[in-house]
């Protein structure tokens, strides 16, 4: 051609190249005559960036979505008055939130720890007075009561009496004994009957699939209204039944549950799965802060053992909904005592250095019990699943409980509850005390059921007396049955918490060696390791101390927890010096738990029911590359992908059909398969079903297009479908070299559901997060099916 006409045509191709805008189409692109495209997020399509049941969220797509909402409200509110009126409601919207958290958490932990502690004392008789009061209560009006016998005056009435007449001698025993059994009983079928028929997922402590729900997995149900109703009402029926199970870790699914109704409240929150969480996030710190009265260690609890994604204004949040919620307990007075839990108490007495020897020896023993429990109970979880027993879950409850019952009745430390049995233990004796561990008795051989003044030498020694030894042997036996019934009841299928059984075996174990150290000094007190620890006018050392110890070192080795267990032990005491005991025991009993197994026992049952889970701290330290993960492996058919145009709605509907994927890579086309984009199969099954109702014409023929430019379209044919808006046009991506355990940092770090593997441009494969949950799995020698959910 004349050179003209060459510089005519590079004239016309730089122009545009350089003028017309990238991913813009002008209109003289399109035949006059043909159909008008549709785009199907023109307008807000419902259903559209919402997930399926048991699917994991988009933690990246949330947060863009978030940013972009905080982006719009800002221009519009310099718009004018009412757009700035709804930037300041939007903004406040969120304190508003976590106020109406803590007072709504509050107000129901109070409700069960008063209907909790008057149904366990139903077992045993009524007040006449008031059916509605409990032992204590209906104690406190009474002129008759004394120090020495403060659990009893003439208002209440045990079983006996009330059925047959009788104030002492076998029969008073037999009838109580069976009262006691009949009602456990009764309080368990209740509980049981009432999760199986109503809330199936009110079962157990919830923290495990609190974690897995903060991770960004979807378990629709589980923090329901149904749930919580059911919850709160079963839990007090569990605690009431004597079961050896807590109420403390059931909280926290409890508060969940209030954050997740409320946050339907506003729409920030309802909208934003991402969002959610963070809300997920603060309920977490309210569960724990109700459960102990313990404000600032239920923060430091979501930050450490909880919580997935924690920023900093999540921790602000946090602390001021479990602040709410202290209060809101606080005002209730559910203990009568002006304070938040039952077994609050205060030391005085100094600790001496050499008692580090003894508390670390707490910490060993807490380990080595947080191990054995987590593997035990795990085994026995895991017989329950693999074999008949988990088809008869009533039974195996009414069981368990009559076991309990029948074994714990005879027992004076098994019999009371758990939380009583702490106060117990945690308490130090003093002159009015009645309970058989003040039985002691001075040098000249008087006994006592309190403690002497006088003892020998001048010091304020406390040698054992019968009433003491009678305690020890005692509280050895309710040590072996807590073990044994705690690994076997947690798990069942009503609401179970593990915080106070731990601490009650930790309790009973530290109250032991404390006396036996107590004993030991006051007998050897010449000698050079004890001189200085008696000194006259005080106690030798504080047995109610190393009671405090051991409930933290067994807390500490079944939860792996540390810093968020020692500020809850702080704030139960209120002593600042007894930190340092604190802090050897959980350390302690950290290193030797993770020296026998690495997980805790919230883990273990995570990886046990097969949610998709990537812990945190986890190390990957396989060499693995990112082409030994993906699919589809050797021998397998290629990818199912979609292309940016030539596809009919009959295809991509077939195709969906015959898959059950999560989402589809988009390609340019199947010969040419670079990567182009990632489309979630949600998305794009409600795009078809609104443009079949909705776009006019749209038959199984209709071409389907991701392209952002309008094809040239025959006058006949049938409208498009365009769909490029739901189309994620920046999907994570690795290459087939990359080290996988860069690729499981990203999906840690990031939340991701999946990652496309290219090598240059072209589409290889695909990782999920299911796939390399089996991959770790397979790589620690276990059982990569074992991952169950999708």
């Amino acid at each position: 051609k004349p050179q003209w006409e060459l510089s005519m045509i590079n004239s016309h191709f730089l122009y545009l190249f350089y003028f017309v805008p990238v991913g813009r189409c002008t209109a003289e692109w399109r035949p006059n005559n043909s159909p008008k495209l549709m785009d199907l997020l023109d307008d807000t399509v419902p259903g559209i960036g919402t997930y399926e049941d048991f699917n994991t969220i988009d933690w990246v797509r949330e947060k863009s979505k978030d940013r972009d909402r905080h982006r719009e409200i800002a221009n519009k509110s310099k718009q004018s008055t009412v757009a700035l009126l709804f930037s300041i409601s939007d903004a406040f919207s969120g304190w508003l939130l976590m106020l109406l958290i803590g007072l709504m958490s509050g107000a129901l932990a109070g409700g069960i720890d008063i209907a909790a502690h008057w149904m366990t004392d139903l077992k045993e008789g009524v007040c006449l007075n008031g059916f509605w009061f409990n032992h204590e209560h209906c104690c406190w009006a009474s002129n008759e009561t004394t120090f020495q016998e403060r659990d009893k005056c003439p208002q209440w009435k045990s079983w006996a009496e009330l059925m047959v007449g009788v104030s002492e001698g076998p029969g008073l025993y037999v009838v109580n004994y069976f009262m006691y059994v009949c009602w456990a009983l009764l309080f368990a079928f209740l509980a049981v009957i009432l999760v199986r028929a109503f809330a199936p997922y009110a079962c157990g402590s919830g923290i495990p699939e609190i974690k897995t729900i903060l991770s960004g997995f979807i378990i629709r149900g589980y923090l329901g209204k149904w749930t919580l109703i059911i919850k709160t009402i079963t839990l007090v029926l569990a605690v009431s039944s004597g079961l050896s199970l807590g109420k403390e870790g059931p909280l926290v699914h409890v508060a969940c549950c209030c954050a997740n109704i409320l946050c339907h409240f506003f729409t920030k929150y309802r909208r934003n799965e991402a969002k959610k969480r963070e809300v997920l996030s603060a309920a977490s710190a309210v569960g724990v802060s109700v459960a102990f009265g313990a404000p600032i260690g239920g923060v430091l609890f979501s930050l450490e053992e909880v919580s997935y994604y924690f920023p900093l204004k999540t921790l602000w949040r946090s602390f001021f909904a479990a602040l709410v919620a202290a209060f809101t307990l606080r005002s209730i007075n559910p203990f009568g005592n002006s304070r938040l839990v039952l077994f609050y108490v205060e030391f005085h007495t100094p600790w001496h250095l050499l008692e580090l020897i003894p508390f670390v020896l707490l910490g060993i023993f807490g380990g080595l019990w947080g191990a054995f429990f987590i593997r035990a109970n795990i085994a026995w979880c895991r017989l329950r699943k693999n074999t008949s027993l988990g088809h008869y879950p009533v039974l195996e409850v009414v069981v368990v409980t009559l076991l309990t019952a029948l074994l714990a009745f005879p027992i004076e430390y098994t019999k009371m509850s758990s939380s009583e049995l702490i106060s117990e233990l945690f308490n130090d004796c003093g002159l009015l005390d009645s309970s058989k561990l003040c039985g002691y008795t001075s040098n000249s051989g008087s006994t006592s059921g309190s403690v002497n003044a006088t003892a020998a030498n001048g010091l304020g020694a406390r040698l054992a007396g019968p009433g003491l030894y009678t305690a020890m042997w005692q509280l050895a036996l309710a040590l072996v049955l807590k073990m044994v019934f705690t690994v076997v009841t947690f798990g069942m299928k009503v609401p179970s918490g593990l915080f106070i059984p731990s601490m009650a075996v930790g309790a009973i174990a530290g109250r032991l060696l404390g006396v036996c150290m107590e004993q030991l000094a006051i007998r050897h007190h010449e000698r050079d390791i004890f001189r200085g620890w008696c000194s006259p006018g005080a106690d030798c050392i504080t047995p109610g101390l190393y009671a405090m110890v051991g409930a933290a070192a067994c807390l500490g080795g079944v939860t792996r927890m540390t810093v968020s267990l020692v500020v809850i032990m702080f704030e139960l005491t209120g002593g600042l010096e007894y930190i340092v005991p604190l802090m050897a025991a959980a350390m302690t009993s950290k290193w030797v738990a993770d020296a026998l197994g690495r997980e805790s026992i919230y883990e273990a049952h995570i990886r046990l029911n097969g949610y998709p889970f990537l812990e945190a701290k986890e190390e990957f330290r396989h060499k693995t590359l990112a082409t030994d993960v993906m699919r589809p492996r050797r021998g397998d058919p290629p990818v199912s992908v979609l292309t940016e145009s030539g596809m009919t709605v009959e295809e991509v509907e077939r195709l969906i059909a015959d898959t059950t994927y999560s989402g589809f890579p988009v390609v340019i086309s199947q010969q040419s398969p670079r990567l182009v984009g990632f489309v979630l199969r949600r998305d794009l099954v409600i795009s078809l079903e609104n443009a079949r109702r909705h776009q006019e014409g749209v038959v199984s023929m209709s071409p389907i297009l991701f392209t952002e430019c309008d094809p040239p379209m025959s006058p006949s044919a049938p409208p498009a479908v365009k769909l490029r808006s739901i189309l994620d046009l920046s999907p994570f991506t690795v290459t087939v070299h990359t080290a996988m355990e860069i690729v499981v940092d990203i999906f840690r770090k990031l939340g991701l559901r999946q990652c496309l593997v290219i090598q240059n441009g072209r589409l290889l494969g695909i990782i999920t997060k299911k796939d390399i949950l089996k991959h770790m799995a397979q790589m620690a020698n276990r059982d990569p099916d074992s991952i169950l959910f999708n």
